[in-house]
């Protein structure tokens, strides 16, 4: 067996054999990541979408995704991407950082990394942030904040912003996600401690994360973080496998 390093589940996997998030696979000895540079989603987004509202508020931000993520959470918005192999187009970093260039006569600030999980395709991002940071372009990441340490703290000199779910307690993330809180936690307080910007994100599904218990808890953990970090809620639209009606708007 050959362990993976990038994520908290650890994946111990055969010859052949791709991890839970689909995009890393053993061969031989070695790990291949079956997405560089395989882009499925390309938009110049306004960047208050990612969420960021207090991040060069009303600036655009050109935003790339792939495919493949390290949770399944049957409620995902953007499962066509993130649990399926979506149709991609090869841009290499430096083409990426050129095409970011290109936009900024429209206000374009930098690169978004985000639609499906790009802590997934690790490398991919890293090469392609330090070639914007190099062009005075900012990185932000879009994430479910499920990464370890050494990869994090490798990633964290070339990011700006940071947008991470908090989708819930633990037992949401086990039950839902195929996840686990702590590791998420331990991301948020490193981006931090690392004076990267962080804005969270929560996504309330009627019945699953939304008892007056699980939101106390979510909002007095992150005031203990940091009582200024902005903390968003979105609405739930049905996707993916859930089908429980949209989020109330009262």
């Amino acid at each position: 067996m050959v362990r993976c390093l990038l994520c908290p589940h650890a994946c111990r996997l055969r010859d052949g054999q791709a991890g839970l998030c689909r995009v890393r696979r053993r061969e031989g000895e070695k790990f291949y990541t079956l997405n560089y540079a395989r882009v499925t989603a390309l938009a110049l987004d306004p960047i208050e979408k990612k969420p960021l509202y207090h991040f060069y508020p009303g600036s655009a931000i050109l935003s790339a995704g792939t495919f493949g993520c390290n949770f399944a959470c049957g409620f995902c918005q953007n499962w066509t991407i993130s649990q399926e192999e979506a149709p991609s187009e090869v841009i290499a970093p430096a083409h990426l950082v050129a095409l970011a260039e290109r936009e900024r006569d429209v206000g374009n600030i930098g690169l978004a990394y985000t639609y499906s999980e790009p802590s997934v395709w690790w490398e991919y991002v890293f090469d392609a942030a330090v070639l914007a940071r190099e062009r005075g372009l900012v990185n932000v990441l879009v994430t479910n904040g499920f990464l370890n340490p050494d990869p994090l703290h490798a990633l964290l000199p070339y990011l700006d912003g940071v947008n991470m779910d908090l989708k819930g307690p633990e037992e949401f993330y086990r039950r839902v996600c195929r996840g686990r809180l702590a590791p998420v936690e331990a991301f948020a307080e490193a981006v931090l401690a690392a004076g990267v910007h962080l804005e969270l994100t929560n996504l309330l599904i009627p019945g699953y994360n939304d008892s007056e218990e699980d939101l106390r808890d979510l909002v007095d953990w992150v005031a203990g973080l940091d009582p200024e970090i902005p903390l968003h809620f979105s609405r739930y639209f049905p996707q993916y496998r859930f089908t429980a009606p949209p989020t109330p708007l009262e």
